[in-house]
C-alpha cells in the first residue's frame, strides 16, 4: 500500500475553514514512481481593516492638563477671596434674583425690566448653576465673578501662547497672565471682580479668536462665529465694539489688501469676507431674538441712546481713561503713602509698560500680523476710543466700560513681545516683576471679607418683623438678597413731576402688585453711603402715603411704617 503524502494527511485532518478558498495545482509528488499533481485548497490572504482606536494622550499632555487645571484651580480660590473683600450690591443681587427665578421655571423672565445691559445668555446661566449648588445668598455673586476672571485670565494665556512651543510657548504665557494676575483692591477688584459689567463680556469675544486661530478655513467657522457673537450680543450690546466692529475693521482691512492692493481674485479672500458678513448678521439677528423675547412676554431691556461727547468734556475723559487704565492694571497708586504697599502697586505699571509697549510694535508690524493679534490691537484701540467720544464717561467705576482693554492688551502682549524680550535679556527682570505680582496677591488675599452693603439692614428689618416694603435702588434688592428672599425690599423712585413709582430697572412687575405682597414700610437713606443712592425724600413719601405710623432711625437709615398696603398707592 502506497503511505498518504504528508501534507495530504495535514490538509485532512485540519478543521474546516469558513474562508473563501480558491484551487490551485500543487507541486509534483511522486508516488510509488509515478508523478501525480493533485488539486490542493490554499487559503486566500484575509483582508485586515485598520483598527479603531481613540486618540490617547501622552504624558507630557496629561502634565499640561494638570498644570491648566491646578492653576484654574488655585486662581479661582484666590479671586474668590478678593472679590469677597468688595460688598455686594444691588447690581449684582438683581441679577442673581434674575437667575433664582430663572431656576423656578421663569425661563423668559416675565415681567422682568432689566438694565441696559441683559446679561441673559452669559451671566445669568452661570448664575443659575452656582444658584443650583450654592443656594440664593450674596455669595453667588463673588463664587460667579471669580469663576468669570479665572476663565479669563486662561484664556488670555491660552491665547498668548498661540503655535509657540517650549520656552516661547511658556514666556508667552506667563506674560499675559501676569499683567492680569493680581487685581488691584478696592476699585479695581469692584470692575474685575464683583457683579457682571462688561468684564464678563470679553470671555466670548476671546473664544471666537480661539476659533479663529485653531479651526481651518471651512465654511462652517463663519458660522459658528456668528452663531457665538449672536449669543454674547444678546447679553451684552458692548460686543459690538468690543468684538463685532474689531471683526469687521480687520476682515475689511485684509481683504482690501488682498484685492485692491494685491489684485488677488475676490475668490481668494472669501473667508474674510465670510466673517464681515456673519458680524453683521449677528447683530442683527440678536436684536430681532430680544425683540422676540419681550413680544412673547419675556423680560424688557432698557433703551441704550449713544451719542458722541461734546468737545468740552474731552479733557476731562482723558483724565478718566488714563487713570481707569491705571486701576485695570493694578496701577493706582495715586492717595497712597510711601511704603511696600505703594511700591508693589508702582511694579504694576510695568504690566501697564508692556501692554503699551505691544500695541506700538503691533502698529508698527500691522501689516505683518496674524489675525488674532490684529483682532487684540483693534479690540483695545477701538473700546478705548469708544469710551473717550462716547457719554458713559461718569466716575473711575465707569472704567467698565472699556475693560476689555486688559484681557485684550495681555493677548497682544503676550504673543508680540517675548521675542523682543528675550533677545534685549529681560526674561530675568520681569521674573522678579511677577514675584512681586504674586506677593501682591498674597496680600490682596489676606485681606478681611466685606459684609454684603445690605446685611445690617436686613437682621434689623428681620428683628422687627418687617418682611416687605420699599426703597431706592441701592437698599432694595441687596436686602431681598441676603436675605435670601424671606425680607423683601423693592426700589422706588421719584419721578420728574415728584410723585413716587415703582422703579422700572432691575425690578419684577409682580413685586408691586398689592393682591400678592403687603408693603408696610419704606427704607429711607439719611447719611450718604460710599455709592451716592438715589433719594427718597421725606415730604415726597408722606405726600404719597400720609403721616407714618411709626418710625425707627438705624445707622444711616430711618426706616417709616405704616399700618397699610403701600403698594395700593403707589403709581
Amino acid at each position: 500500500m502506497t503511505a498518504r503524502p504528508e501534507g495530504e494527511a495535514r490538509a485532512t485532518a485540519a478543521p474546516p475553514d469558513p474562508r473563501p478558498s480558491v484551487p490551485v495545482l500543487a507541486p509534483a509528488t511522486a508516488v510509488s514512481g509515478t508523478i501525480t499533481s493533485p488539486p490542493e485548497t490554499v487559503t486566500a490572504p484575509r483582508r485586515v481593516w485598520p483598527a479603531l482606536t481613540l486618540p490617547t494622550m501622552g504624558r507630557r499632555a496629561w502634565l499640561a492638563l494638570l498644570a491648566w487645571a491646578g492653576a484654574a484651580a488655585g486662581l479661582f480660590a484666590c479671586y474668590l477671596r478678593i472679590s469677597r473683600t468688595v460688598p455686594a450690591n444691588s447690581d449684582g443681587a438683581a441679577n442673581a434674583l434674575q437667575a433664582w427665578d430663572m431656576l423656578h421655571g421663569n425661563l423668559l423672565l416675565h415681567g422682568w425690566w432689566l438694565s441696559d445691559v441683559s446679561f441673559y445668555t452669559t451671566e445669568l446661566p452661570q448664575y443659575m448653576l452656582v444658584e443650583l449648588v450654592h443656594g440664593l445668598n450674596s455669595d453667588v455673586v463673588h463664587v460667579a465673578a471669580a469663576m468669570t476672571y479665572t476663565l479669563l485670565v486662561l484664556l488670555a494665556a491660552f491665547l498668548a501662547k498661540g503655535r509657540a512651543t517650549g520656552s516661547q510657548a511658556v514666556i508667552r504665557m506667563l506674560v499675559a497672565a501676569g499683567i492680569m494676575l493680581a487685581p488691584q483692591l478696592g476699585a479695581g477688584a469692584g470692575i474685575l471682580l464683583l457683579s457682571p459689567d462688561h468684564v464678563g463680556s470679553a470671555v466670548p469675544v476671546l473664544l471666537v479668536w480661539l476659533l479663529l486661530e485653531r479651526a481651518p478655513r471651512r465654511w462652517y467657522v463663519p458660522v459658528l462665529v456668528g452663531a457665538l457673537l449672536t449669543w454674547a450680543l444678546v447679553a451684552d450690546k458692548i460686543i459690538l465694539i468690543t468684538g463685532v466692529l474689531p471683526l469687521v475693521v480687520i476682515c475689511a482691512v485684509r481683504a482690501y489688501h488682498g484685492i485692491v492692493q494685491q489684485r488677488q481674485r475676490i475668490r481668494a479672500h472669501w473667508y474674510e469676507l465670510s466673517l464681515i458678513v456673519a458680524a453683521l448678521v449677528a447683530g442683527d439677528v440678536s436684536a430681532h431674538i430680544l425683540t422676540l423675547i419681550n413680544q412673547a412676554g419675556g423680560f424688557r431691556v432698557w433703551p441704550v441712546i449713544s451719542t458722541f461727547a461734546v468737545s468740552d468734556e474731552i479733557p476731562r475723559h482723558f483724565a478718566f481713561t488714563a487713570h481707569g487704565l491705571l486701576v485695570l492694571f493694578g496701577a493706582d497708586f495715586f492717595g497712597h503713602r510711601l511704603g511696600f504697599p505703594a511700591l508693589l502697586l508702582l511694579l504694576h505699571v510695568v504690566g501697564l509698560t508692556l501692554a503699551l509697549a505691544a500695541v506700538c510694535v503691533g502698529l508698527r508690524r500691522f501689516t505683518r500680523l496674524d489675525l488674532v493679534s490684529q483682532l487684540a490691537l483693534a479690540g483695545a484701540l477701538i473700546s478705548l476710543i469708544a469710551y473717550l467720544l462716547g457719554q458713559r464717561v461718569s466716575d473711575i467705576m465707569s472704567t467698565r466700560e472699556f475693560a476689555a482693554v486688559l484681557p485684550f492688551s495681555a493677548v497682544l502682549a503676550g504673543r508680540l513681545l517675548p521675542p523682543i524680550l528675550t533677545k534685549a535679556r529681560m526674561v530675568p527682570a520681569l521674573a522678579l516683576v511677577l514675584v512681586g505680582y504674586l506677593v501682591s496677591l498674597g496680600q490682596a488675599v489676606d485681606t478681611p471679607p466685606a459684609p454684603p452693603m445690605g446685611q445690617p439692614l436686613t437682621t434689623w428689618l428681620a428683628r422687627h418683623h418687617l418682611r416687605y416694603g420699599l426703597g431706592s435702588y441701592w437698599q432694595a434688592n441687596i436686602v431681598s438678597l441676603t436675605s435670601s428672599e424671606r425680607v423683601m425690599v423693592v426700589p422706588i423712585s421719584v419721578d420728574d413731576s415728584g410723585l413716587v413709582v415703582h422703579d422700572q430697572w432691575e425690578s419684577n412687575a409682580s413685586w408691586y402688585n398689592p393682591r400678592r405682597h403687603d408693603a408696610n414700610f419704606v427704607v429711607e437713606l439719611t447719611v450718604p453711603l460710599r455709592k451716592p443712592p438715589t433719594f427718597l425724600p421725606r415730604p415726597t413719601l408722606q405726600a404719597a402715603f400720609g403721616p407714618p405710623a411709626k418710625v425707627y432711625t438705624y445707622g444711616p437709615y430711618t426706616i417709616l411704617v405704616w399700618h397699610k398696603n403701600l403698594l395700593t398707592q403707589l403709581l
